[in-house]
């Protein structure tokens, strides 16, 4: 496997939709304002966080189960910020709709400005042949409230091109979180 160069990534996302919307370039100002930087890089992709938001609170102590999850564990809001509770959780989504091609494993990294304030970003591998929103978890490990900005960069996707096509990829086993489009809670 190889990782993936901005030129590669611009070349699939026009010919093959990977990424729509799609960002070519590194944006780091909007109507000259400062904001935390997202779109293509020297080898990985910037998404965007979109303005949903599902807080994790624990009013109903429930137990966190994932193969019996209670939806009533979380808040939901929708606003252009989001602050995470002390030692807490938020479910989000990506802006961006992905297609991965059959020959590409994508992994997410957090991106330094959040991590430096204590915010970890969580993402499983975007597997051959997935398609769908990103599910973003953000963890806040600090013991004080912390903030994410909708609409701006919050994570870094690295693109790792294999040597041949899998044989067996997401699609293909009909892989339950196929083409999911809202911040999607756990499925059993």
């Amino acid at each position: 496997m190889s990782i993936k160069s901005d030129n590669w990534i611009r070349q699939m996302a026009s010919t093959h939709k990977m990424i729509t919307p799609f960002e070519p370039y590194q944006i780091k100002k909007q109507a000259d304002k400062n904001i935390i930087s997202y779109g293509t890089s020297s080898y990985g992709y910037d998404v965007r966080c979109a303005n949903e938001f599902k807080i994790f609170t624990n009013i109903n102590s429930t137990i966190v189960d994932p193969k019996n999850f209670d939806a009533n564990s979380f808040v939901d809001i929708a606003s252009d910020v989001c602050i995470i509770p002390p030692n807490s959780f938020v479910l989000a989504r990506s802006i961006e709709y992905f297609t991965i091609p059959r020959d590409v494993l994508v992994i997410c990294v957090g991106k330094s400005t959040y991590a430096r304030c204590g915010i970890i970003v969580n993402v499983t591998p975007l597997e051959p042949g997935w398609h769908g929103h990103v599910t973003l978890e953000f963890s806040n490990t600090t013991p004080l409230p912390a903030k994410i900005y909708a609409n701006e960069g919050v994570a870094q996707m690295l693109f790792l091109g294999a040597d041949e096509m899998c044989e067996m990829s997401y699609a293909d086993r009909e892989g339950k979180y196929q083409g999911q489009t809202g911040v999607t809670l756990p499925k059993a």
